[in-house]
Parts: structure tokens; sequence; C-alpha cells
């Protein structure tokens, strides 16, 4: 069996081998690329071109007149006054002192 097998697969190898189709090479196409010549002689120079006519003025419109200033407005009225403030009688405010740093 597997002498058979490896018989089978050298003849399939070499079948398709024979069956190879030749490459065939086709040439590029060349372009012709037209080569400039020398420069020509120069033109005449153009005429110099006329300046135009300047454009009219409009008029100027008129000034609006003033607007009306309005009336004063009346004075607000005073608020309430305040109670006297009051002593601080025997309160003992105690603000505590940090604890010195340790050493090292």
């Amino acid at each position: 069996m597997k002498y058979s097998i490896l018989l089978v697969s050298v003849l399939s190898v070499l079948a398709l081998n024979a069956c190879e189709r030749a490459t065939v090479v086709v040439p590029a196409n060349t372009v012709n690329v037209p080569v400039p010549g020398p420069a020509g002689p120069q033109g005449a120079t153009g005429a110099t071109a006329e300046k135009g006519a300047t454009g009219a003025t409009g008029a100027t419109g008129a000034a609006g007149a003033a607007g009306a200033t309005g009336a004063e407005g009346v004075a607000g009225a005073e608020g309430a006054k305040g109670d006297k403030g009051k002593t601080g009688g025997d309160t003992v405010v105690i603000v505590p002192v940090p604890a010195p740093a340790p050493r090292r």
C-alpha cells in the first residue's frame, strides 16, 4: 500500500509538470516624447491702457434727531437701624498649643 501511494503521487507530479504552458513575454509599448525646440523671438509690446473716469460721490443723509432724556427716579426709603452690639461678658477662649515635633 505504501508503494502504490508513492507511485501515484510521483506520476501525478510528472503529469502536471508536462502540462505547464510556456511563458509569453509581451514587449512594452514605446511612447515617442516630443523634444522641445529653441525658443522663438519675443513678441511686440502691447498698447498701454487708458485710465477710466472716477465715479460720482453719493449724497450724505441727514443726521437723526436727539432722543428724549428720561425722568429722574425717586429716592428709596431708608432702612431700619440695627441694635447696638453687646459686650462679651465672661467667656474664656482656650487656644491649644501645637506639640513639638519629635526628634530623629
